[in-house]
């Protein structure tokens, strides 16, 4: 099996592909800059992008009624890193609304992610003299970070928000007595991040679980990594009533759009998830007035992984022509 690829060019597409109506409307908003103190080590991994340039920030989950003629779009050379603390505050800043409205130990559930450089990536601008940070990717062992306060504050919120008894016993099996082999699953990302970066980015972390379980210096820490179940965290826009849909335009006429396309197709292949209502409401499109914004809690089980990896190459590939 190879290990960790370094600077291999990824040719990209010239302009973000569209996965549905909230997608289309997603390429419009101002693009978030995010900004850190330091340069960072070698790359793992290359590609072009464009982007659209704006001083705003505007995270993955947010949505703007903003003009196409706000923007001016440049060229970027993106590349995959290893976590550095230099990262720190914009991992920090992608997570901002992870879970929500709630005040909990975000600093150091960030410094956790930057942390554990074995497995995790992070994508900035090659050449970048702000280092910005636009994207990462990691999952973390439950057990492993169990004392950790930010991941104590996490498992409560998710046992406070779901609802349903039946689910919450599950989750919360998977959350304690099977923490051992569950791997938090966490992906934040610009709005606007070239969808071709996708693949080759969760190809990253799941080459890079495969190689921490025979690499890892220890029993305990190659273990860590033999995840049985990951469990995401994220977001998708809902029909506020189902029952109107029939009155929807042809182009909105969709039940669940997810805000990031991956994440259908986690849904599709997940055991079970559910849906909470969410007291941040980003200012949304008239293509989204009859949606809101919910979190969606999905448990995956790792078996399920190459096809995911598989199907996702697909979409981005349908998606490219």
């Amino acid at each position: 099996m190879p290990r960790r690829p370094t600077k291999r060019r990824q040719p990209l597409g010239t302009r973000p592909l569209t996965f549905s109506s909230f997608a289309r409307a997603s390429c419009m908003v101002r693009n978030q800059i995010l900004k850190s103190k330091y340069m960072k080590s070698h790359p793992k991994h290359e590609g072009n992008g464009f982007i659209r340039n704006s001083p705003e920030a505007q995270s993955d989950s947010s949505d703007s009624s903003s003009s196409d003629e706000d923007f001016e779009e440049i060229q970027a050379d993106f590349a995959f890193f290893d976590p550095k603390p230099d990262d720190f505050h914009g991992v920090k800043t992608l997570l901002h609304n992870y879970l929500d409205d709630t005040q909990w130990d975000l600093s150091g559930f960030s410094d956790l992610i930057l942390g554990q450089t074995t497995v995790g990536t992070v994508i900035k601008v090659e050449g970048d003299e702000d280092n910005g940070v636009f994207s990462f990717i990691t999952a973390l062992n439950l057990e492993r970070y169990k004392d950790s306060r930010c991941i104590l504050e996490l498992k409560g919120y998710l046992l406070k928000v779901c609802q349903e008894k039946d689910l919450k016993n599950k989750l919360k099996l998977i959350l304690e007595e099977q923490a051992s082999s569950v791997g938090l699953l966490v992906s934040q990302r610009i709005v606007n991040l070239p969808p071709q970066l996708l693949p080759p980015l969760y190809d990253a972390l799941f080459d890079e679980i495969s190689w921490a379980i025979e690499d890892e210096p220890t029993k305990e820490l190659r273990d860590s990594f033999r995840f049985k179940m990951y469990v995401l965290v994220s977001k998708i826009y809902q029909l506020k009533n189902p029952n109107h849909k029939k009155r929807l335009t042809s182009e909105t006429d969709e039940s669940i759009i997810y805000v990031k396309p991956e994440d259908e197709i986690f849904h599709k292949l997940c055991v079970w998830s559910f849906c909470f209502p969410l007291h941040i409401q980003p200012q949304t499109t008239n293509e989204l007035k009859g949606y809101q914004l919910m979190g969606m809690v999905m448990a995956v089980e790792a078996r399920k992984i190459p096809t995911f990896r598989d199907e996702l190459k697909s979409l981005i590939s349908e998606a490219s022509v």
